[in-house]
């Protein structure tokens, strides 16, 4: 008996990196496992405009397209690549992870062929999209004609229901598996700590992922200076920085040489057990976003127990509690993130690592793979069969 098949949309998949990317393919994965033929369609950077790339994955196949300069070319390629699919071997139903590309895409391309579509919203979907008047209309049209939504937090489901007025919506919070992620012994850490060149008595700031506006960059370096005019510190960026972002440090490092000496930038890691190593090597963690779904990084720094201070964007307030698993900031007041850092820092080290000892049994009772797993079979059940 041969095995539903689902066309899995998302604009990024492992190894790309980022919270999409590693959504979408814990999802598949675990898609794979309920018994799916999944098949990814996703695009790349580094191929060229219109090429295609094929590979045989552990959960089923990737097919990677080539950008072209602008979307308007982009998507209707797309659909053509997809239409070929569809036609080599029918699809049952569309998942499209994030609204815009694939969600809209997703949504489209199964109403062309009468097939049921998920649309999920995962991070800045509703926030990225709502302005501009043309993004706008298409994200209407997309919450208003897919079969079924999901989001990532209640903050982003309300959203949703605001501009497509549809109910139910699924919400679908991020999960992660707290055996990769877990603290890891101080002493087990030192060849890394020396290695990336990190003082024994500096405190170690952290952030993980694509370093951009929305999360705060500016922040993040106000911070780290107000902190190094009392102690020693360095700010830890486990990940890369988009290139708006290496213009700020640029910057940053001609009025503050000596601080921007100490920004330690790991540049991309896809292995989740040297990302692991990084976040335990940090003292605080570190997500001031201006706007957010509901970060894996801050799920994955909680799990590894440490401290962490965060913004009130998004989901955030749905998994960090200030005061108890960690610290939340207004996002009017961001500017006060080095003086959130201070009063963390006074708190005795036993204080602080009960407060990410809580954090991490939090991430365990409510972002478990297992619960995610039992959701997306009810899902997929509704939208396959019914």
């Amino acid at each position: 008996m041969s095995l539903p098949r689902l066309l899995f949309l998302t604009e990024r998949f492992p190894p790309d990196m980022g919270g999409v990317s590693r959504s979408a393919g814990r999802i598949v994965t675990s898609l794979h496992s309920l018994g799916i033929d999944v098949d990814v369609v996703t695009w790349s950077r580094y191929l060229q405009p219109g090429e295609m790339s094929t590979e045989q994955g552990s959960s089923g196949r990737v097919y990677r397209l080539g950008l072209y300069r602008h979307w308007d070319a982009t998507m209707p390629h797309t659909l053509n690549i997809l239409d070929g699919l569809h036609q080599a071997s029918p699809f049952k139903a569309v998942w499209g992870h994030y609204l815009f590309p694939a969600g809209f895409l997703g949504v489209w391309f199964g109403r062309q062929h009468h097939i049921p579509t998920l649309v999920s919203a995962r991070g800045n979907d509703i926030d990225r999209e709502l302005f501009p008047p043309g993004d706008f209309a298409r994200l209407q049209w997309t919450l208003t004609h897919a079969s079924t939504l999901t989001a990532v937090s209640h903050d982003m489901a309300r959203k949703m229901q605001m501009v497509g007025d549809r109910t139910p919506i699924t919400v679908l919070p991020n999960t992660l598996d707290c055996e990769i992620f877990h603290p890891l012994p101080p002493n087990d850490l030192q060849d890394l700590r020396h290695n990336l060149g990190i003082a024994d008595q500096e405190v170690v700031l952290g952030f993980s992922g694509e370093l951009r506006e929305k999360k705060g960059q500016g922040f993040l370096l106000q911070a780290l200076a107000q902190l190094r005019a009392q102690r020693p510190a360095c700010l830890l960026i486990i990940g890369e920085l988009r290139s708006a972002a290496q213009s700020l440090l640029q910057t940053f490092a001609i009025d503050h040489p000596d601080h921007a000496a100490r920004v330690i930038v790991t540049g991309p890691l896809s292995d989740p057990e040297v990302i692991v190593q990084h976040l335990n090597l940090c003292d605080i963690y570190l997500q001031p976003s201006l706007w957010e779904g509901m970060p894996n990084a801050l799920l994955e720094a909680m799990a590894c127990e440490r401290c962490c201070i965060a913004s009130d964007a998004g989901g955030i307030p749905e998994v960090l509690e200030s005061g108890q698993t960690g610290w939340v900031i207004p996002r009017s007041q961001l500017h006060h993130l080095g003086d959130a850092i201070l009063d963390c820092l006074s708190l005795s080290v036993e204080e602080r690592h009960q407060m990410g000892q809580r954090a991490r049994q939090f991430v365990q009772t409510h972002h478990a793979p297992a619960q995610e797993k039992a959701q997306l079979q009810k899902l997929l059940e509704h939208l396959i069969n019914g």
